[in-house]
């Protein structure tokens, strides 16, 4: 079923059916409306948000969005997230494309390194690894029982040795109440 599954870019008009996949997947109005406030904020560009619908129906979203560097380095970084796949299709490898997909775009784009907060044991199957533990400070503090779930994965080689600093998110992003529990 998922073969025939179509992953494409989210324009405009695909905004109520992305809204309604974050409130199917979440159960709540919460990521539906970070999602919104993500794609309407200019400090989130270069930003990817990618719809996969199977049938005429959506099904999955993911969206990245623009990080910087604090101190600057002269890397393209993105954050991931949030990645939402509707309850009746979930754990049938609609997340997982949806990642594969937007990891190729981003790659292609130029983009260097991806981060996310996320379950520590789905995202390291795509190549992430604990972000701190290579230079990459979160946004804000959390938890430290949430250490390995800050991840990041180099798209392209880049020669960073040593690199002590802040990862900093769309200012839509950078709120603490999404980096916490």
């Amino acid at each position: 079923m998922v073969a025939d599954l179509i992953i494409r870019e989210s324009t405009s008009s695909d905004l109520q059916a992305v809204m309604e996949v974050e409130r199917e997947a979440f159960g709540s109005e919460e990521n539906a409306i970070l999602v919104r406030d993500l794609l309407n904020d200019p400090t989130a560009e270069p930003r990817l948000s990618l719809l996969a619908i199977l049938g005429d129906q959506p099904v999955g979203h993911i969206i990245f969005t623009q990080a910087i560097f604090d101190p600057p380095i002269s890397v393209k970084g993105a954050i991931l997230g949030p990645l939402a796949v509707i309850p009746a299709h979930q754990k049938e490898g609609v997340g997982g494309r949806l990642i594969e997909t937007g990891l190729d775009i981003l790659r292609s784009r130029g983009v260097d390194w991806v981060f996310v907060l996320g379950h520590e044991s789905y995202y390291p199957k795509f190549g992430f690894t604990p972000a701190q533990k290579q230079g990459f400070e979160p946004p804000h503090p959390f938890p430290e029982k949430y250490t390995n779930a800050w991840m990041a994965m180099a798209l392209t080689p880049t020669l960073i040795a040593a690199y002590q600093g802040l990862v900093i998110p769309a200012d839509t992003f950078d709120d603490p109440r999404y980096w916490g529990e």
